[in-house]
């Protein structure tokens, strides 16, 4: 065993782990940031935020095939009998998160099927998986989780007190992706904070698992895993119809690099590891048949059991150490193997105090400016609610005198209707008067009329006579 320790500056250190003899972590790194304690009301997730330092290249974006295949759909299909394999704590992760103060804010990256989140009851957890069935797992325990990946957390920059991503680091197929999903790690915690980071190590203690893992042949490491996205391979780009199922599981070259010596299987980092699913899992119906199918998964009668390979990059000596040693403004201070397994600890450069109380200072000042302007905000709009109070009331007073203006014009209508209905009732009595009069008058004029034509007859036979009578008279006296 070998231990390296860098002392930490300012005169801080890392919590001291009780580490037992039995303890079998894979690589695992700590990071220990500077200053600040953690309040309850920085409780708070803002989704997607985007990392200052996160990588543009679309190798670090995009998710490369080879990781889709034969890590996330493999993960899909065994989720189940994996997370019936996965409940063991391992003792040095179970101590550092125990180490953690009362009310941490601890994020599980690659939580899988939680078997750490809420180990400290003390704390707060978060979990985070990029397969949605150990996420549903999760969730159906009632643990707080959300499918994400881990080369793009969905946490604010400074969000947890801690950060885990136990086991996850192996499966990205690019050292671009590896580095990303450090600094996503070390993003997410606040200065003060750790974070620990297992791996599986290319040194193991039991040399004769190395020879149940089927080693990627150098072409295929060249195309499908290294140096950048396999996506940017130019067999790749050349050739549309190319796709990981050409990645035999059993060739010549795989197994002429079986019979190589110790020497060079020791430089040996890409494999596929078998994952045995026994046939009697309920599981074996659902997505391993299209797997079968697909030629993603294959039968072993043998064993009984339905076996998928995993992608798996395992770290050498120091590979870990230099990974993380650009992160950030972090610093080295521990490194130690144990058990087959790499682990160091890291811990960020901290800031000057004049610089941070500069900065708190500046940071008042601010509040205080803000503060002002709100309080002016608040007069101006205690100002206009009054104004407007003052209108409301006018309003309401204009608004009374309106209806009892209303209630009178109302009142006034009513009697004019009335009236109105008089006046009608009186104009149609005098009609009717009226066309009686005229009845009246019409008869009285026929009899008038009638009574002088009578008159006017008799009148003329009067003078008829009174002729008759003066011609006598002058008869007579012409007579005599």
């Amino acid at each position: 065993m070998t231990w390296i320790r860098f002392q930490a500056r300012m005169g801080s250190s890392i919590p001291k782990l009780k580490i037992r003899s039995t303890c079998a972590l894979t690589p695992s790194v700590y990071y220990k940031f500077s200053h600040s304690s953690r309040t309850m009301r920085d409780v708070k997730v803002k989704a997607n935020p985007k990392s200052t330092h996160q990588e543009d290249s679309p190798s670090v974006k995009s998710t490369p095939e080879i990781e889709k295949k034969y890590v996330h759909r493999v993960y899909d299909a065994i989720a189940p009998h994996f997370s019936s394999t996965r409940y063991a704590k391992w003792p040095r992760v179970a101590a550092f998160l125990e180490s953690l103060p009362s009310g941490s804010v601890i994020l599980d990256a690659g939580c899988g099927n939680g078997k750490y989140l809420g180990l400290n009851p003390n704390c707060f957890f978060i979990g985070c998986d990029i397969s949605s069935p150990l996420i549903r797992i999760c969730s159906e325990k009632g643990q707080e989780v959300v499918v994400a990946d881990a080369v793009n957390l969905p946490y604010r920059k400074g969000f947890g007190d801690a950060a885990i991503s136990i086991a996850v680091l192996h499966h990205l197929s690019t050292e671009e992706r590896r580095t990303s999903a450090v600094n996503e790690l070390v993003r997410v915690v606040k200065p003060g904070g750790f974070v620990l980071i297992t791996v599986w190590a290319a040194e193991q203690e039991d040399e004769s698992l190395l020879t149940k893992w089927t080693p990627l042949s150098p072409k295929y490491v060249e195309e499908w895993v290294g140096p950048g996205s396999p996506m940017d391979s130019p067999r790749v780009r050349n050739n549309p119809c190319f796709g990981l199922e050409s990645i035999p599981e059993s060739d010549v070259s795989v197994k002429e690099e079986k019979d190589k010596d110790s020497v060079e299987m020791s430089h040996q980092q890409e494999y596929f590891v078998p994952w045995h699913l026994p046939y009697h899992r309920a599981e074996v119906s659902g997505a391993s048949a299209s797997a079968l199918a697909s030629g993603l998964a294959k039968k072993d009668d043998k064993k009984g059991a339905v076996v998928y390979n995993r992608y798996y990059h395992v770290f050498s000596e120091g590979e870990l150490e230099r990974l993380a040693s650009g992160v950030g403004n972090a610093m080295v201070v521990d490194r130690f193997y144990d058990k087959s397994n790499w682990c160091i600890a890291e811990k960020e450069l901290q800031v000057e105090k004049s610089q941070i109380l500069a900065t708190k200072h500046a940071s008042i000042q601010s509040i205080e400016r803000k503060c002002l302007m709100i309080d002016q905000k608040i007069a101006a709009q205690n100002l206009k609610i009054t104004l407007l109070r003052s209108t409301i009331q006018d309003l309401d007073s204009k608004y009374h005198c309106s209806v009892q203006q209303l209630r009178t014009l109302k009142s006034e209508v009513e009697e004019l209707k009335e009236l109105d209905q008089e006046r009608e009732k009186y104009y149609e009595l005098k009609c009717s008067e009226m066309n009686e009069f005229m009845q009246n008058v019409e008869r009285f004029r026929s009899e008038k009329r009638l009574q002088v034509k009578n008159l006017r007859d008799h009148v003329k036979e009067l003078s008829s006579t009174f002729e008759e009578i003066h011609n006598k008279n002058n008869y007579l006296r012409n007579t005599n």
